[in-house]
């Protein structure tokens, strides 16, 4: 199965999910919720892959990915499609849920296949690619679901977007190539395709024993928490020094771009300085414009900020991903990829309430500060990171 093939539906998935979180978000707000009830709508998404992750991991591994990314972007469009047959809060915050289990068999299924179809030549190269299909979707996406709730009511625009979700099943209906399991070896990589091979005895609790396994969960929920800090309290921040709304806006988006460009170039830095280096100047460059931004007020100066944080967390989340697949144990990456997911889905519930206590304590300046050194410690991490394992996939 070709790699661009996923890569495609990726592209389509992703813009169909981030449209849907806009009208999700405004047919709430149409229907009376209130801010409470709009923060409970964005807690939902990440329930089931805080829950599920690990166990859609270990399905992927044993059984292949065709039938969960069936799943996957099925259930996600039954779940766009219920406001516009019963438009009610209690809906909304359903659909949520069901898009958020949805999404953790595709999006998994998605990042384990981009691992199994790579060589170790050409890994760097595809979650890259795959990054970018992501940062495609996330830009594609919020365009397609204000568009539609400018031109469509709230529950027609809910059905135009529920039946574009429908379009990777159909994608998958038409190409009927297998889908490997993550038991499966590759000729690729040197082994013998023997469709008996097992997976690696253990689970998720043997891999934590692995330092190398913990290490990238440790900097992968760092760069996490940077990224979903920045994107919480920037606008805050910029608000409060008396930008405008649009100018918040133009901001935001060249954190963004820079995700975009430096994802474009990501296989040459890695072939250059590799992984490792270019993780360490991830953090680096994250820690500087976070210890930067509270000394600016000017637009411009954010702006450039924004654009410097961009890059480093652009580089620094496919990498993360990559070494998740690479040092995860024979038979078991999507396993290891669901652990990493369900790390990433509790930093986003426990870094908020932390920082913003700080914030609410000690003001806006020190809660940027603080992440920073967030930073700099995933920098130390990633500088001491053991040797990958040797057998097969490095």
């Amino acid at each position: 199965m070709p790699i661009y093939f996923v890569f495609a539906l990726n592209i389509v998935n992703t813009s169909g999910t981030f449209a849907n979180r806009v009208l999700l978000a405004l047919f709430a707000l149409q229907l009376g919720a209130s801010p409470v009830m709009i923060g409970l709508l964005g807690a939902t998404f990440a329930v089931f892959p805080t829950l599920l992750a690990v166990t859609a991991g270990r399905m992927t591994d044993r059984y292949g990915s065709r039938y969960l990314l069936m799943f996957g972007t099925s259930g996600t469009a039954i779940g766009m499609l219920m406001p516009y047959f019963f438009p009610s809060l209690t809906t909304v915050l359903i659909a949520a849920l069901m898009c958020g289990l949805s999404q953790v068999f595709f999006n998994l299924s998605t990042q384990n296949l981009t691992g199994l179809l790579s060589t170790p030549d050409n890994r760097a190269r595809n979650f890259a690619n795959y990054a970018l299909t992501n940062s495609m979707g996330q830009f594609f996406g919020p365009l397609m679901g204000g568009f539609a709730i400018d031109h469509f009511v709230n529950t027609t625009a809910s059905m135009l977007l529920g039946l574009f979700a429908f379009i990777p099943l159909l994608m998958l209906l038409f190409r009927r190539a297998p889908l490997e399991a993550g038991i499966v070896k590759k000729k690729k990589e040197g082994k013998a395709a023997g469709g008996n091979a097992v997976p690696a005895a253990g689970g998720a609790m043997a891999m934590l024993k692995d330092p190398n396994i913990r290490r990238t969960l440790y900097t992968g929920s760092l760069l996490n928490a940077g990224l979903n800090l920045y994107q919480f309290y920037m606008p805050v921040y910029a608000v409060s020094v008396g930008l405008s709304a649009s100018l918040v806006g133009i901001i935001m988006a060249m954190n963004s771009t820079a995700a975009f460009v430096v994802r474009a170039i990501l296989p040459g830095l890695i072939k250059r300085l590799n992984e490792d280096r270019v993780l360490i100047l991830s953090f680096a460059l994250g820690a500087a414009s976070l210890v930067l931004i509270p000394v600016f007020h000017n637009a411009w100066m954010l702006g450039l900020l924004s654009f410097a944080f961009g890059l480093g967390m652009g580089a620094g989340q496919p990498i993360v991903t990559m070494q998740m697949f690479t040092n995860s144990a024979e038979g078991r990456s999507g396993e290891g990829i669901g652990l990493k997911m369900t790390t990433n889905q509790l930093t986003k519930i426990i870094s908020p309430l932390f920082f913003g206590a700080v914030a609410s304590a000690f003001g806006l300046l020190p809660m940027f500060w603080m992440n920073a050194m967030l930073m700099g410690t995933g920098g130390y991490l990633a500088r001491v990171r053991n040797k990958p394992k040797a057998a097969g996939r490095a």
